[in-house]
């Protein structure tokens, strides 16, 4: 199990407070991202989230601090109990964190999520979608694409309402 200090769990709170104050509009579209990303999931294999994108209606990315914390646990949890319904909609989940390849399989494992996470380390994907990090974990922040065009973000995602978010845009569409 990992242990955490009383620094890391203050860490990421104050990163969630910071992203709440300071964090966008949560609904602004507007921006561009481009998919032309990879990086390597729990299973070690390369996932091209432009080739995913291109195969689903619907692609969500998500953005945890850390793996196997209270948060980022009820995040993945939540899309996982919603995960037959997402899926019902073409919709691909990809969690992304900075942890290592071998934190993400413990993580998956762990809450049996049916999902991929792709590990971030070198922050390539947090860059390319403008994802604040404080001292390597990134800020909670969800984006849903339709094809590769961004339809919905949420820079101050929900923990435990994440499935909920998704599906109320998903179905007011």
């Amino acid at each position: 199990m990992i242990k955490f200090s009383f620094l890391h769990i203050y860490i990421l709170i104050m990163a969630s407070i910071l992203t709440k104050l300071f964090g966008e509009d949560n609904n602004d579209a507007s921006i561009t991202i481009h998919l032309d990303l990879s990086a390597k999931n729990q299973r070690n294999e390369t996932v091209h989230l432009k080739e995913i994108s291109n195969s689903h209606d619907y692609l969500l990315v998500y953005f945890y601090p850390k793996a196997d914390t209270p948060g980022c646990t009820a995040q993945a949890c939540s899309l996982r109990d919603s995960y037959a319904e997402l899926k019902e909609k073409n919709v691909k989940i990809f969690g992304v964190s900075s942890d290592n390849v071998g934190q993400l399989v413990a993580f998956s494992e762990k809450y049996q999520l049916p999902f991929d996470l792709l590990s971030d380390q070198n922050g390539e994907i947090a860059k390319a979608f403008s994802v604040s990090s404080l001292f390597g974990f990134y800020s909670r922040q969800a984006f849903l694409f339709e094809g590769q065009k961004l339809i919905w973000r949420d820079t101050s995602a929900s923990t435990r309402k994440q499935a909920d978010d998704v599906l109320k845009i998903l179905n007011n569409k």
